[in-house]
């Protein structure tokens, strides 16, 4: 039975980076709040600066980790299937990333090259749990190749011998390993082949769909929009101008913004007949 609860609950969310300088410690994101529900898909659009990486990092219990480009909560609440998380311990932090899929931006690009495609894409597995069975780590492995559309023979190859496109591949079937109920995925198909990008995001729609778990996804791309959302978040500055189904947030865009997002998607529309 699918629970009733939502996956990500924010509340009045705002997010900043550490900084001695005033200047500088602007809010990244401010005061936002949305849910998503279980199984649903939220994109989230926005130019560059928008917040929505910072938004996607705090989601993806990145935020308040201390480590380099970690934001901090600065008002309101963020719960993700049913955890606050501000000031959560570390140890319920490291639990509940379990169940916490995250694809950074130019994931396919940070995977470990003195390791080969299998090994990458089984670790998560093993910083679990050091003693798991070889052989059932090897058939998981081998199944999310299979399903990330990659040939079986990439498994002892290692990253620098692959394609962009198939090193993205690979940091998806990565951030799938540990079959999670949230996937936070930011711009996949960022500095991708144009050829290829669809490609990601039909793969994106049908893992989703296969495996029913709920997902943020952050993108600049107007296609991507197209092709993967029901339910969109436009941000703007730091602020949530738009959320809701796709067809009702531009055909009724109270934000400029949100009204540029709309003109654009038309013109995309009109291009491609």
């Amino acid at each position: 039975m699918i629970s009733s609860q939502p996956t990500v609950s924010a509340r009045d969310l705002s997010l900043r980076y550490p900084s001695r300088n005033p200047e500088t410690r602007s809010v990244a994101v401010d005061g936002v709040s949305f849910e998503i529900a279980p199984g649903e898909v939220l994109t989230v659009v926005g130019e560059s600066g928008s917040g929505k990486s910072t938004l996607a990092k705090a989601v993806a219990l990145q935020a308040e980790t201390g480590a380099y480009g970690s934001p901090l909560y600065s008002g309101g609440q963020l719960s993700v299937l049913g955890t606050n998380l501000r000031g959560v311990s570390r140890r319920k932090r490291d639990h509940l990333s379990v169940t916490v899929g995250y694809l950074p931006q130019d994931a396919g690009n940070h995977l470990n090259g003195r390791l080969t495609i299998g090994e990458n894409i089984a670790e998560p597995i093993f910083v679990r749990d050091r003693r798991f069975n070889q052989r059932e780590a090897a058939e998981a492995v081998a199944t999310l190749i299979d399903t990330v559309r990659l040939p079986l023979s990439i498994m002892n190859r290692y990253p620098h011998e692959l394609s962009k496109g198939q090193r993205q591949r690979v940091a998806i079937a990565r951030a799938m390993i540990l079959e999670p109920q949230l996937l936070v995925a930011d711009d996949p198909t960022a500095g991708i082949d144009v050829n290829v990008r669809a490609a990601i995001l039909d793969l994106f729609v049908e893992l989703q769909a296969q495996r029913s778990f709920s997902a943020l996804l952050v993108t600049a791309d107007l296609v991507a929009v197209q092709r993967v959302a029901t339910k969109v978040a436009v941000m703007h500055r730091g602020n949530l101008v738009g959320i809701g189904e796709l067809g009702n947030v531009l055909s009724t865009p109270w934000h400029p913004y949100v009204k540029g997002l709309a003109d654009s998607l038309l013109e995309l529309d009109r291009d491609s007949h």
